[in-house]
């Protein structure tokens, strides 16, 4: 069955303290097991998120300068998907068999480790939204949400050295499948034929060098979305852009500026494709990545457009 889920992402960061208050205000949960010393934090499904001192000895090697993610983990269905993974990453650079775990990086440095998956069923009731022809909710109103709650992990986001390497790899050695791609420039990839849009996107800019872009956590519905990033506003954290809509994958987003060095995305609504799917060749342009987007966010106080910074 092949890899399932994103299990953890394990961070260097340059202020815990920063960064755990970064987790909490996003609506990460504590984790009742973490120490004071190392914050660990969960969505709704149990996927981690963990937090280490920049220099701390266990942590791999950094893919990049700075607080970023030092680690993944995916999660598989069972011990057979274990084994097939094995025979997979084996003879990787790095390659570590840890029995119930293993390890190697990918061709940018970036360590992934994979286990049989921990994560928990989430069963939400999520109001419908009405559409011309498709009147599903009936009296009751649509949800106004005080802050997101998580549900789970749903994507990561990286820049690339060698996107034909990187692509190459995720494919033949983790298994992914293409969804879509923006020529010469990125590909979208889901962990399974029947699936989301994309658990990873690979990301190759000009002049840029390896490390990571963003991840991104599924919330319930577009007002959760909105939500969330509103809250963020209210805690003082700002914006890079949203809300929005991606276009390639049908997304609504908002992503927030985090301390641990890429933005966090809040996102719903992304197409579910299946093994009919064909994968489309498009230009990577600002029309292609948004639809539309509110840039800086919305402010709490107006709920307006957040104004832009005077320029002295």
């Amino acid at each position: 069955m092949g890899i399932i889920g994103i299990e953890e992402l394990e961070f260097g960061v340059q202020d815990i303290e920063a960064a755990a208050r970064f987790a909490d205000d996003f609506g990460l949960a504590r984790a009742a097991d973490c120490s004071g010393q190392f914050p660990a934090f969960e969505t709704l499904d149990g996927a981690r998120i963990l937090l280490r001192d920049l220099n701390a000895p266990e942590l791999p090697p950094a893919f990049e300068s700075g607080s970023t993610l030092r680690r993944i983990t995916w999660g598989v269905a069972d011990h057979q998907s274990l084994e097939t993974m094995r025979a997979r990453m084996q003879g990787q650079p790095g390659f570590i068999d840890g029995g119930d775990h293993l390890q190697c990086r990918d061709p940018n440095g970036l360590t992934l480790m994979v286990r049989t998956s921990t994560l928990r069923p989430v069963d939400l009731e999520v109001p419908p939204i009405n559409q011309w022809g498709d009147m599903r909710r009936v009296d009751l109103p649509s949800p106004v949400y005080e802050k997101a709650e998580p549900i789970g992990i749903g994507h990561a986001v990286f820049f690339v050295a060698d996107l034909a390497e990187s692509e190459s790899f995720y494919r033949e050695v983790m298994g992914f499948h293409v969804s879509d791609r923006y020529t010469d420039r990125g590909v979208f990839m889901r962990m399974q034929a029947r699936g989301g849009h994309h658990n990873i996107f690979l990301l190759k800019l000009p002049g840029r060098t390896a490390g990571l872009n963003h991840v991104a956590f599924t919330v319930r519905d577009i007002h959760e979305v909105i939500g969330g990033g509103l809250a963020m506003h209210r805690k003082q954290w700002t914006t890079f852009i949203g809300p929005g809509r991606h276009p390639v994958s049908s997304a609504y987003f908002w992503y927030v500026n985090s301390p641990m060095g890429g933005p966090f995305e809040y996102y719903t609504n992304e197409d579910y494709l299946t093994e009919h799917w064909t994968p489309r060749e498009l230009v990577h342009s600002l029309e292609s990545f948004t639809e539309w987007g509110v840039e800086g966010g919305i402010d709490i106080h107006t709920r307006r457009q957040k104004p832009r910074a005077v320029e002295s």
